[in-house]
């Protein structure tokens, strides 16, 4: 062990002949204990706030989505669909088309998105599990699985006879429009399910059998809107997206989830690193405490410092006790407010102590990602007061 080090430790542990002293050392350490287990609590309610949002998102977007980038639809070839289904990276495919249409039930109406769904849906996504009330639709049907939102909009209930449920879709190339008729397929639907995810997504989709999507918009058999791929276990995604795109040429876009919904994860990011900053400025408020006791230390320490320039010791090494000192206070009151925070977000976890509803916990998530960096960041910050602070003892001052 170093001298530095070694009479750091001493003065870490003894008590001051000035009692204020000891209360501001006591109080600095107090400070760096709650902020770090602050910032420990904080970083992990925005990953389990972060991990709730993007529950929705998951339960209904797949791993990857192939769509055109030019058009809505894209005429998708037998060979490409055997090289899909060859990939050992693809556990499974859909067939997807989808256009925006209008809705209309006992006097209301309502536009949104009629998405067709072949029988391979259910195995690629999981929004069948979302399901409120009713079945998720039959092949080759006129049933069809409404949001709630849209369900609530139109007031429309499950296998609803009284009342017709009807799609109105443009017909493609008519220059004079006389009647309903001439401007718009009709349809009646039977409403067989009603999935609930979030709101924006409840009032947005309603699923039908993809031959009825392809009938409704005058597709040709092999026209698509875009194909929906879950991805084996365990297999990289990068990796996947890459053996996808030479299945098909550059006029397609191959996005994985976080791709899909990039402003929600941007803005999700954009707010971790924004609490982080500004927690971050917490701390360094703290450790203008520390730094303030450090000077407060040397200038109580001012004959001790003088016996060891007597006894030999180097003005760096002066500076290095007192450097030494206030990374001990920074390290160990961090650790201790490491642990603070994981106890916190344990007891969250397991007995849900915060609640947002009678029936929601708040969400948290523990993480090691967000100790190592709550670590780092009292070290780092505590480190740089220790030596802007060890800086104040000078030749002047062993004078």
């Amino acid at each position: 062990m170093s001298f530095s080090l070694y009479i750091a430790k001493r003065y870490l542990i003894s008590k001051s002949k000035n009692s204020f002293i000891n209360f501001i050392t006591v109080f600095s350490a107090l400070e760096i204990v709650l902020s770090t287990a602050a910032l420990f609590v904080v970083l992990s309610v925005f990953s389990g706030l972060k991990e709730y949002s993007l529950s929705f998102t998951n339960s209904f977007d797949p791993d990857i989505k192939v769509s055109s980038k030019i058009g809505k639809t894209f005429l998708c070839s037998p060979k490409q669909l055997q090289l899909l289904s060859q990939s050992k990276a693809i556990a499974s495919y859909s067939k997807i088309i989808e256009e925006r249409v209008l809705f209309t039930f006992d006097g209301k109406d309502k536009v949104a998105y009629l998405k067709g769904t072949d029988e391979y849906f259910q195995q690629t996504n999981s929004i069948s599990k979302n399901l409120l009330e009713g079945n998720w639709l039959g092949k080759s049907t006129a049933q069809v699985v409404v949001g709630y939102g849209i369900a609530n909009k139109l007031s429309l209930g499950l296998l609803d006879f009284n009342n017709r449920f009807e799609v109105l879709v443009p017909r493609k190339g008519k220059s004079v429009i006389e009647s309903e008729s001439d401007g718009f397929y009709k349809s009646v639907l039977i409403p067989s399910g009603i999935y609930a995810v979030n709101e924006d997504l409840d009032s947005k989709y309603v699923f039908c059998d993809i031959t009825l999507a392809r009938d409704l918009l005058e597709l040709k058999p092999n026209e698509i809107s875009a194909i929906e791929i879950k991805l084996k276990p365990n297999v990289e995604l990068a990796t996947a997206q890459e053996e996808i795109a030479t299945i098909f040429n550059q006029g397609y876009d191959i996005k994985n989830r976080e791709q899909q919904n990039a402003t929600l994860y941007r803005m999700l990011n954009t707010e971790n690193i924004a609490v982080y900053l500004i927690f971050t400025i917490v701390i360094i408020i703290a450790l203008f405490n520390l730094f303030g006791t450090l000077i407060m230390m040397i200038l109580e320490k001012k004959n001790n410092i003088k016996t060891l320039v007597y006894l030999g010791a180097t003005l760096p090494q002066i500076r290095n006790i007192f450097f030494y000192q206030g990374v001990l206070i920074s390290c160990v009151g961090g650790c201790i407010g490491l642990i603070l925070g994981v106890v916190i977000v344990v007891l969250q976890l397991n007995y849900q102590l915060v609640m947002i509803t009678e029936t929601l916990a708040y969400p948290v998530l523990f993480k090691v990602e967000n100790i190592v960096l709550a670590f780092l960041t009292i070290s780092f910050l505590g480190l740089l007061a220790s030596w802007i602070a060890s800086r104040r003892v000078n030749k002047k001052l062993l004078v």
